[in-house]
C-alpha cells in the first residue's frame, strides 16, 4: 500500500481493561515492549510516545506506526476504572469469605453455573478455582487452630481450668488468623482473593451495573462521542476480558443517544478474550442483554469478536450474543474469529505460555512470533480500518451460536 491509497492516517483507540486494579501505565508498557517484539519479527515500525497533555484522570499514549509504506499516528486512551476495581477489592478475610458464600449461591441457585459449563469448561474452572482453594485455605487454618489449641489446652494443664481454655482458644485463633492472613498475602502467587473479588464484583447485583459502574461508563461514552467529532479516519474502542461487555453497554448507550454522526469516523469495536456469559446470564442482567441485542444490529459499527482455544479465561468462540439468547432478527454482529494461539505461537513459545493462564489471558495484546490475520499491532496502528481488515472474513467454524442462556429479559 503506497501512501495515496491509504484508508486510516489517523485514529483514536480506546482501552477498556478487565477487572484490574493496577495503574493503566501497564498497558502503555506492554504496548512498548510487545510492539517493538511484532515489529521485528513483522518487518514494520511502531514508535510510542507521550501524549501532548492529559486531562486529570485520563491516561493514554500516542503511537506513530509505519507499515505497508504508509505512516499512521494513533492516539491511545485508557478508560480508567481501576478505582472502582481496587474500592471493590478492599475487603477482608471474613468479608471474602461472605461474598465466596453469597456469590456461589446466585450462580448455583440461579443455574447460571451449569448453563455456563455447556459453553467453556475453562471459564468454568477458573471461577470454581477461588472457590475451592479458599476453602482449602480455611480448612489448613481451622486445622492448624485447632491442633494449636488442642497442644496448649494439654500444656497448660496447671492453670486454672478457665483461664487454660481461654489461652488455648486464643492461641488457636491466632494461629488460625495468622495461617489465613498469610495466603491473603501471597494472592499475588495464588490469585485466590482477586479472582474471588472479580465474580463478587459481577454477581453483586446478580448481573446490573452498580450505580458508580454506570457513572464511569456514562464519562467513558462522552468521551468516545467527542473523539467521534475530530478530524479522525477511525474511532477503535478495545475491550479485553470484561472490559468486552462494558464496551457493548457503553457503544450501545451513545448510538442510542445519537453520539455518531453519520459523516464522521468509523467507529470499530474489537472484543478480546470476553468473559460476557459470566454476567449476561445471570437474572438481572437486563441491561446488558438489551445492550447485546441492540448492538448486534447495528450498522453504525463494525464489531470484531477475538478469542482462542487456549485461553482457558475466555468464553472462546462463543459468540456473546447468541449463546446469550438475545440475537436480534437480522444479526450483523459480532464477526467471532479466533486468534489459534496454537498455531500463530510457535511449538516453542506454546510449550512456554501453555500453562501461564493469565498470561495467555493478555496474549492477544502481545506479539505472535507466527502472525495469522490477528494482529493487534496492525489494526491498532496499521493503515487499513477494522472493517476493511476483516472483510469477508468468514466467522470461525468452531464457533458456538446455541441459545443457552436461561435469562433472556432485557431492559425496556
Amino acid at each position: 500500500m503506497d501512501g495515496a491509497g491509504q484508508e486510516v492516517r489517523r485514529r483514536r483507540v480506546f482501552y477498556i481493561p478487565g477487572y484490574d486494579p493496577i495503574h493503566p501505565r501497564r498497558y502503555r508498557e506492554l504496548y512498548r515492549k510487545e510492539g517493538a517484539a511484532q515489529a521485528e519479527i513483522s518487518g514494520y515500525e511502531v514508535a510510542l510516545r507521550p501524549r501532548e497533555s492529559t486531562a486529570k484522570g485520563r491516561y493514554g499514549w500516542r503511537v506513530n506506526g509505519r507499515m505497508e509504506g504508509a505512516e499512521v499516528a494513533a492516539e491511545f486512551e485508557v478508560l480508567v476504572w481501576s478505582d472502582i476495581v481496587r474500592d471493590s477489592m478492599a475487603q477482608g478475610i471474613l468479608s471474602t469469605y461472605a461474598q465466596l458464600l453469597r456469590t456461589s449461591w446466585i450462580y448455583i441457585g440461579s443455574g447460571a453455573l451449569f448453563r455456563l459449563m455447556r459453553l467453556r469448561k475453562g471459564p468454568v474452572i477458573a471461577a470454581l478455582y477461588p472457590v475451592v482453594f479458599l476453602l482449602v485455605q480455611a480448612l489448613v487454618a481451622l486445622a492448624a487452630g485447632w491442633g494449636v489449641f488442642a497442644l496448649l489446652d494439654r500444656l497448660l494443664g496447671f492453670l486454672p481450668g478457665a483461664s487454660e481454655s481461654a489461652v488455648a482458644l486464643a492461641g488457636g485463633i491466632g494461629i488460625g488468623y495468622g495461617i489465613s492472613d498469610w495466603f491473603r498475602r501471597q494472592d499475588g502467587r495464588f490469585f485466590a482473593y482477586y479472582l474471588m473479588h472479580d465474580f463478587a464484583h459481577s454477581a453483586a447485583l446478580k448481573g446490573a451495573y452498580s450505580p458508580d459502574l454506570q457513572r464511569r461508563m456514562a464519562e467513558f461514552a462522552a468521551t468516545i462521542a467527542e473523539a467521534l467529532r475530530e478530524d479522525l479516519d477511525e474511532v477503535l474502542v478495545v475491550g479485553h476480558s470484561s472490559g468486552a461487555h462494558l464496551g457493548a453497554s457503553i457503544l450501545a448507550d451513545l448510538i442510542r443517544q445519537g453520539g455518531v454522526p453519520a459523516k464522521g469516523p468509523r467507529l470499530a469495536f474489537l472484543t478480546l478474550g470476553q468473559v460476557v456469559p459470566m454476567v449476561s446470564f445471570l437474572p438481572n442482567a437486563d441491561q446488558l442483554r438489551a445492550d447485546l441485542h441492540f448492538l448486534s444490529a447495528r450498522d453504525e459499527l463494525t464489531w470484531v469478536d477475538v478469542t482462542a482455544p487456549g485461553d482457558g479465561c475466555a468464553f472462546a468462540l462463543c459468540d456473546p450474543v447468541a449463546v446469550t439468547g438475545v440475537a436480534p432478527e437480522g444479526k450483523r454482529w459480532p464477526l467471532v474469529i479466533s486468534a489459534a494461539f496454537t498455531q500463530t505461537l510457535s511449538p516453542q513459545r506454546w510449550k512456554e505460555l501453555r500453562w501461564r493462564f493469565f498470561r495467555l489471558h493478555f496474549q492477544y495484546l502481545c506479539a505472535f512470533d507466527r502472525p495469522g490475520d490477528y494482529d493487534y499491532f496492525r489494526i491498532t496502528a496499521g493503515p487499513v480500518s477494522l472493517a476493511t481488515r476483516f472483510e469477508g472474513r468468514a466467522p470461525s467454524r468452531s464457533r458456538l451460536e446455541t441459545a443457552v442462556s436461561k435469562f433472556t429479559s432485557m431492559a425496556a
